[in-house]
């Protein structure tokens, strides 16, 4: 009597829990293989890898992460949604057994990364790195990663140089370093060859949502914003540098960086600086990647989007398969009296988020939007702009062209230097 009263509930438990798993693993390789059958696999940037192994299946990993990326296949963790990733980390920090590990890169598409020790200094002594340069674009980890290497530098201060330190760069990681230089009181420059602070997020499409999580920062502490779209977070940090009186010099491009008696000389455009050490926190892109093809040099052609209202009745051609592509089509569709093309070489879209992919469907179906997947740009003429696909060539009627085709690594700049640039296939992140 007892057996049956107690034990029945207990199986009944049992039932349901398994009945539930069996419903999230359908679920889950259901997620992975329709991820495998759209192309859908490569992570845009840093991803996390997990260890079979090491994975007890108890699941802690997949509601921690906040794009629902992570899923249960064959009772073990896994990435069933690649693209949705952007690298927050939190489920790494959530694994109760160090199952899961950062990456940059995979076996298919290596990322260059220059080479950086745990402080983010790399292997020129004093030189140090933060950001997106170092493969980190999420702004809340950029953040902290140029706190951490100011707090190292901190360490270094009172040299013989004029400064302590000079940040090369204005943009999350910039910010936030200058922040921490203020804070220890060191004797530095911030340099940012823009006229605005903020970096690539300055450059965004508006009201991109930039930030989904808190972020904290040097003197002002943690900034409890959720859901934070561009023009809320430029609107911050100039609150921020308005209120701390940090000093940041624009429309100052660094030129170049040479060694010294007592640590280097930052050459830029209005000057010199000697200083102790070096914080590169500049972005990735460095030079526009360009089509190379006719015409190109004329006006109507630029390689980010700024405003899409500009475009208002224009015919306009976007060309690239990342997610600034998609956007910069998806924003611009959305204005009156627009016709826009998105052109991408390869067969799909591959390292885009997903919500991209899905606004991207909505205005495909809209009629407000074409795709033109397989296809190459090979000239640019005043009034149209012809295009290969598949063997066949294509004629648009063409007053504007947004090339979001990624930009190419400052590698020259970094290996003059003397840093140590690595390309990774899924190695293990610092």
């Amino acid at each position: 009597m007892y057996l049956l009263l107690f034990g029945l509930p207990l199986v009944l438990v049992f039932f349901f829990y398994l009945k539930r798993q069996r419903f999230i693993e359908r679920r889950d390789r259901a997620r992975l293989m329709e991820a495998k059958e759209t192309g859908m696999t490569e992570p845009p940037s840093l991803h996390p890898i997990i260890s079979p192994s090491a994975c007890i299946g108890c699941g802690s990993c997949i509601p921690a992460c906040p794009e629902h990326a992570l899923g249960m296949v064959g009772g073990k963790a896994a990435l069933v949604a690649p693209t949705k990733c952007i690298g927050h980390g939190a489920c790494e920090v959530a694994c109760p057994v160090k199952g899961i590990k950062l990456v940059f890169g995979t076996e298919k598409r290596g990322m260059d990364i220059p080479q950086v020790n745990p402080e983010f200094e790399t292997n020129v002594r004093g030189i140090f790195i933060a950001g997106e340069l170092g493969g980190m674009g999420l702004i809340r980890k950029t953040t902290e990663q140029g706190r951490q290497a100011m707090d190292v530098i901190a360490k270094r201060k009172g040299g013989k140089a004029a400064h302590d330190v000079v940040i090369i760069g204005a943009g999350p990681a910039g910010i936030s370093a200058t922040l921490g230089a203020q804070e220890h009181k060191l004797r530095y420059v911030t340099v940012e060859q823009e006229d605005s602070l903020g970096g690539a997020v300055y450059h965004y499409p508006r009201n991109k949502l930039t930030m989904t999580a808190p972020v904290k920062l040097p003197i002002v502490g943690e900034i409890k914003m959720y859901d934070i779209r561009k023009e809320e977070l430029l609107g911050m940090w100039n609150r921020v540098k308005k209120e701390t009186g940090i000093a940041i010099s624009f429309n100052e491009r660094m030129e170049k960086v040479t060694p010294s008696d007592h640590g280097f000389i930052v050459q830029t455009s209005k000057g010199s600086y000697e200083t102790t050490c070096v914080l590169l926190a500049i972005g990735r892109r460095g030079t526009p990647r360009k089509l190379g093809v006719p015409g190109e040099q004329q006006a109507k052609v630029v390689y980010r989007l700024i405003d899409a209202e500009q475009y208002r009745d224009h015919h306009v051609l976007v060309v690239g398969g990342g997610d600034s592509a998609l956007e910069a089509a998806i924003s611009i569709a959305e204005e009156s009296g627009t016709t826009v093309t998105l052109s991408y070489r390869s067969e799909s879209f591959g390292r885009v988020k997903q919500k991209n992919k899905e606004n991207l469907e909505a205005a495909e179906a809209k009629g407000t939007l074409k795709v033109l997947l397989k296809s190459n740009v090979t000239e640019i003429g005043d009034d149209d702009v012809t295009l290969e696909r598949e063997g066949n060539k294509v004629t648009l009627p063409n007053q504007a062209i947004i090339v979001c085709a990624g930009g190419i690594l400052p590698t020259p700049f970094l290996k003059e230097v003397g840093i140590m640039v690595e390309t990774h296939h899924g190695k293990v992140a610092v």
